[in-house]
Formats: C-alpha cells, structure tokens, sequence
C-alpha cells in the first residue's frame, strides 16, 4: 500500500512542479510582451505597474502549486534531511507568497480609493 502512494505521490508532485513552471513561464512571457509593447509605444509608467501586478498574480498562482507538490513530498519524504529541505523551500515559498499578495492587496487598496484632485492632499484623521 505504501509503494503506490508513494509513487502516485511522486507523479502529483512532478505534475504540480511543471503545472507551476508553466504559470510562472506564460507570466514572464506576458510580462515581457508588455514591457516590449510598452517601451515600443512610450506609454504611460502607470500601464508599466499594471504589467507587474499582472506578473505578480501569475507568481503568486504558479507559487501555489509549488507549494501543493511541497506539502506533498513532505508526506514521502523518508530522511530528516528531506524533510528539512523541502521544509526550508516551502517556507521560502511562502513569505514570497506572503509578501507578493500583500503586494497586490497595496495595490488594489490604492485603486479603490478615489482619486484626489490635483493640488490636494488627503485629509489626515485625529483621534
């Protein structure tokens, strides 16, 4: 019984790993198929920051699949040093997972807020 979970571990793993290569792959690739349109057409530096949220989702995306086949290697993982190490990896993984969505959250914080008129400065609260 362990040998087929083993083994069917394995391959989830191996599929999830190239499941995330792909994501971040296709990210990159649209990410610098924007930066080229970008340059090419002298647009605004604001389109440029919409470019890299989009790379970020991608990231973050292709992140948790990585994760996925981490947690799994995990449950077959039979020496402490494996398991350290892909402890150590997914724990990487996940402050840039932490740290890329809080990223995003920043970002879709300041779209929601209105826009201020020119020369004005936000109101500052009291307590």
């Amino acid at each position: 019984m362990e040998e087929w979970l083993t083994f069917f571990s394995e391959k989830a793993i191996i599929a999830l790993n190239g499941v995330a290569v792909l994501i971040i792959f296709l990210g990159a690739l649209q990410a610098l198929y924007g930066m080229i349109v970008l340059v090419i057409t002298r647009r605004s530096p604001h389109e440029g920051r919409v470019i890299w949220l989009q790379f970020a989702r991608w990231l973050v995306a292709g992140l948790t699949f990585q994760l996925a086949g981490d947690l799994i290697e995990t449950s077959i993982s039979t020496t402490w040093q494996t398991i350290a190490r892909v402890g150590i990896v997914a724990v990487i993984r996940t402050f840039l997972n932490f740290f890329l969505e809080r990223d995003l959250e920043e970002v879709r914080q300041r779209q929601r807020e209105p826009a201020l008129p020119s020369g004005k400065l936000p109101e500052q609260k009291t307590t």
